[in-house]
């Protein structure tokens, strides 16, 4: 049993099927009697104060606040490993993901944008299918074993990372509020003393999480997303060795320490807080509306003609190569997968309609859920009906 138990834990479809979970619960507890309560708990005041210095939210802001700035912390310790040690330290790895991931960006915004134009307000939703889910979307490649080679895989992941780079860039320019000079001078003695730490060769994580700490704080404070907060924090850890541990860097022990309670945790504690969506007077006529219109095609359209029509474009202009031992249809079917949008679209859309009304947030939900049922299911079954890759594991 035990061992049934860990094979489960780290198999790679594990995090997708528990997101799925979460946000069949959400689903669930929004429209059954339990609704009270699960608004209740979602809207529970919590506050940390210390003097002066109060931090004071709903359950619901700490949890897309809080928890997802240690996910986008992950994230920046997977990029900057992957960018130093991995695949993203040869630039020839990058090029044909990095191509596909601005298609992957441009084409499924643009979709958004001309069909939202002429609201504003929805105008501001233009992100929402730009961005991939890196958890969903490999879980739906492990369920398919070993017909996906693993250069494929490798596509997907540089592809969703570097998609989150545009993320955290999106979110930085154009979901910022009113800025604090004084939270940002802290939030930048927060960063030189990160980098003063780094080149003096301090180890221990200890001092970097009490000034990373700091800096969630005066950015939260400062009206730029607090998130960002995580992604600075984690370029500043260094890699290198440990006296604890010398075989491993502490930007890894760090990265594995929080990658399971990130995937296991943080990941389905955001899908439940913020998937559900009342289904009373939900019809098919409502996915027609210019919101969630706008993002189902963007998820499921765009996404696919940006990231497999720029790397056919790299392909064919010689600027890139396929990935080894597999075939265009196997490209296809796994640019069709980068339209999971799900977490990170439905981040960026409470920061896009978070002064939008609640019809925005119910529209943008709705998009979201069906673009990315309908990218899982077709990119599933292009890769199961694709020929097996000419070289298994290459």
């Amino acid at each position: 049993m035990n061992e049934r138990i860990h094979r489960l834990l780290h198999h790679e479809a594990t995090p997708g099927i528990l997101l799925v979970i979460a946000a069949l619960l959400a689903m669930v507890a929004e429209n059954s009697s339990v609704k009270p309560l699960y608004d209740a708990l979602m809207g529970t005041p919590v506050a940390v104060q210390i003097g002066q210095l109060e931090v004071a939210k709903p359950l619901l802001l700490w949890v897309n606040d809080g928890l997802m700035a240690i996910f986008f912390f992950v994230i920046g310790l997977e990029l900057k490993r992957e960018i130093l040690e991995g695949e993203l330290r040869d630039p020839r790895n990058v090029i044909l993901p990095g191509i596909a991931a601005i298609g992957g960006i441009a084409i499924p915004s643009s979709i958004y944008a001309v069909i939202n134009y002429s609201d504003p307000v929805a105008l501001r939703g233009w992100a929402i299918p730009a961005a991939t889910d890196i958890a969903f979307a490999l879980g739906v490649l492990a369920l398919l074993g070993s017909r996906v080679p693993r250069s494929l895989k490798l596509f997907l992941l540089s592809l969703a990372i570097i998609d989150d780079i545009g993320a955290i860039v999106i979110i930085a320019l154009f979901y910022t509020v009113d800025l604090s000079l004084s939270s940002l001078i802290v939030a930048s003695v927060c960063l030189m003393a990160l980098l003063a730490m780094n080149r003096a060769g301090v180890t221990k994580p200890g001092p970097y999480f009490v000034i990373g700490l700091i800096l969630w704080v005066s950015v939260l404070k400062s009206g730029v997303h607090a998130t960002l907060a995580g992604v600075a924090f984690a370029f500043f850890i260094p890699n290198v060795p440990t006296e604890s541990d010398p075989t491993r860097t502490l930007c890894r022990q760090i990265e594995d320490g929080l990658h399971p309670w990130v995937m296991f945790l943080i990941l389905p504690l955001f899908a439940f807080a913020n998937a559900g969506i009342p289904v009373a007077g939900m019809s098919l006529e409502r996915l027609t509306d210019p919101v969630p219109l706008g993002i189902a095609l963007g998820l499921f359209v765009g996404k696919q003609v940006g990231v497999f029509g720029f790397a056919l474009a790299a392909i064919k202009l010689g600027l890139a190569s396929l990935p080894k031992g597999s075939g265009m249809l196997q490209l296809y079917g796994v640019s069709v997968l980068t339209g999971i949008g799900f977490t990170m679209s439905l981040f960026i859309g409470s920061l896009a309609f978070e002064l939008g009304g609640p019809d925005y947030a119910v529209d943008d939900r709705l998009g979201i859920i069906a673009g990315t049922l309908l990218s899982g299911v077709l990119g599933y079954l292009v890769l199961r009906l694709a020929p097996r890759a000419s070289t298994p594991g290459t």
